[in-house]
């Protein structure tokens, strides 16, 4: 649990330092740091659950082959099971949020929504990574580097308004584009209320998580004679 708190603050400290100190990266107006605490606190979330849930199903072989029960149930129950961690890390953020002098508003209740968005993206990704690791197993090893490059491809050292439209709709085709702006917005009041880019999130969250449950549920008959 320590690690929970952890992780995200050295993460937003390190980003401070080179992203807000040095590489004067634009803040939309608000506090570096707290710009990139309120997303990290999802996006943390997010990634351990995919980095869990790609390996749920190899990490459980001995399960998998002695008892039946639908596989399905432990991807979801490894992206759920940071859920405690979330609630930790995202208390940190309401402390130093209101230490900064931001009080939330009714925009706030708004926040379920994005932490929804953040759970099936979360799922579905999760879901695409495990099947295909219980065939390949070297999918494990590519994981890291998926999550350093969503990172990176998701604004969270960086503001997603240094795009201009249509791109910034497009850029919603990463979900986690919704789910960091709509925390800024809901907490901070920054950016931009949900549109067009939030509704291009969700539909690219849905399309992963129906995509990825279709070939789970193809694969997963041959699950105990593979792993």
């Amino acid at each position: 649990m320590t690690w929970a708190i952890l992780q995200p603050l050295f993460t937003m400290l390190i980003f401070t330092i080179f992203f807000g100190r040095l590489a004067k990266m634009p803040s939309d107006g608000i506090p570096y740091s707290l710009f990139a605490l309120t997303a990290l606190t999802p996006w943390t979330f997010f990634a351990n659950g995919l980095t869990t849930s790609s390996n749920s199903l190899v990490s459980n072989a001995n399960l998998i082959t002695k008892v039946y029960f639908p596989r399905l149930a432990i991807p979801i129950a490894a992206v759920f099971s940071g859920a405690i961690d979330f609630l930790l890390t995202f208390a940190l953020l309401m402390m130093y949020v209101l230490y900064m002098g931001f009080w939330p508003t009714w925009k706030i209740l708004w926040l379920p929504g994005f932490v929804l968005l953040a759970v099936v993206t979360s799922l579905g990704v999760g879901l695409w990574l495990s099947a295909l690791n219980v065939e390949y197993r070297d999918v494990r090893y590519t994981v890291p580097f998926l999550t350093q490059v969503w990172l990176f491809s998701t604004p969270i050292a960086y503001p997603s308004s240094m795009m201009h439209e249509p791109w910034r709709t497009v850029y919603g085709l990463n979900p986690m584009v919704g789910v960091v702006e709509g925390f800024r917005w809901a907490i901070l009041g920054s950016g931009r209320p949900p549109g067009g880019m939030f509704f291009v999130s969700c539909m690219a969250a849905a399309a992963l998580l129906t995509t990825g449950a279709f070939y789970f549920r193809r694969m997963e008959k041959g699950f105990a004679d593979i792993v």
